[in-house]
């Protein structure tokens, strides 16, 4: 590995905040109006799939794929996950060798469902299959847990249905992936099987992933995570996290871009490197890589990508 730098963006207070509650933030990674600027220019770009890395016809067959990994051909995507305020704070982290391994869209609009409460593992939850894969003899001490950058690209606020954590619930497994989560097309995303809460995700219910059925997330201690527009929450995908619903005006849409970030050592899509299984159809990863965010790739297996589909050059800190 190579050398880890000297702490230059978090206190001793927020690293320890995030080892006990599992979160850090808001930080702010851009000015509104900068924010404002780039979406715009994010928003046109987003609907020209020409260099997508997804093909238009499995993406609109497969539910959410289509929110995935744009900044492989969207430019100020491109450069957004390689950005200095992201790349050295996340090298405090998780260490100087970093990869981004995947990047999604989470957009709200008025009268959209709140997202049930669910923690990530090896990201298996849809399909069944392992997407991540730590080592057995990793003993870099970093917690097996991707680490997720959740920008808001609008202001994201109670009303418009912003993210909420629930403090500490990192440190205990209340979800188990390799349990089925099954797909149902006409999901009540209201019932009240455990707790009455919304808990659906295009169609899945992660209380189908509950290692403990009767088990109801303590809303109480329930954080909501609030962000101006230009501001990022940095958190482990084994946080309970979920969403609120929106239920404000329509101009006042809420659209999130989560940076997903692992150790290079770690191996992406480890079960079959061609196809990502997903929503119940299978992805070619013809035109997917990892891109190096830090340091060095530590996994040669892993696929990576030093130019994006339209030619920008990630540049690693």
């Amino acid at each position: 590995m190579t050398a880890h730098v000297e702490n230059r963006y978090f206190t001793d207070a927020e690293l320890e905040h995030l080892r006990t509650r599992g979160y850090i933030g808001p930080i702010t990674v851009y000015e509104p109006d900068e924010m404002d600027r780039r979406w715009k220019q994010i928003r046109a770009e987003l609907l020209d799939r020409t260099h997508a890395c997804y093909p238009d016809d499995v993406a609109s067959g497969l539910t959410n794929i289509a929110n995935y990994d744009r900044h492989l051909d969207v430019d100020l995507l491109s450069e957004h996950i390689v950005h200095p305020e992201i790349a050295q704070r996340a090298t405090e982290l998780i260490g100087p060798d970093i990869i981004c391994w995947r990047t999604e869209f989470f957009p709200k609009y008025k009268g959209d469902p709140g997202t049930g409460w669910h923690q990530a593992d090896d990201f298996s939850n849809t399909s069944g299959v392992p997407q991540l894969a730590w080592p057995d003899d990793d003993q870099s001490g970093y917690p097996q847990s991707t680490l997720t950058i959740w920008t808001a690209f609008t202001d994201a606020t109670v009303t418009n249905g912003c993210l909420k954590v629930i403090p500490g619930s990192h440190l205990t497994k209340y979800y188990d992936e390799s349990k089925e989560m099954r797909y149902h097309a006409d999901l009540i995303s209201d019932d009240d099987r455990v707790s009455g809460a919304k808990n659906d995700f295009f169609g899945y219910d992660y209380r189908d992933l509950q290692i403990d059925p009767d088990w109801s997330p303590p809303e109480e201690e329930a954080v909501p995570l609030e962000m101006e527009r230009g501001q990022c929450v940095i958190f482990w995908e084994a946080l309970l996290h979920s969403s609120l619903p929106h239920t404000g005006k329509a101009r006042d849409y809420r659209m999130g871009f989560a940076t997903r970030l692992v150790p290079s050592f770690v191996r992406v899509y480890p079960g079959d490197p061609e196809y990502l299984e997903q929503f119940g159809g299978r992805v070619p990863l013809d035109k997917f890589g990892n891109v190096l965010v830090a340091g060095e790739n530590l996994c040669p297996e892993n696929a990576m990508r030093t130019h994006s589909l339209r030619g920008f050059e990630f540049k690693p800190y």
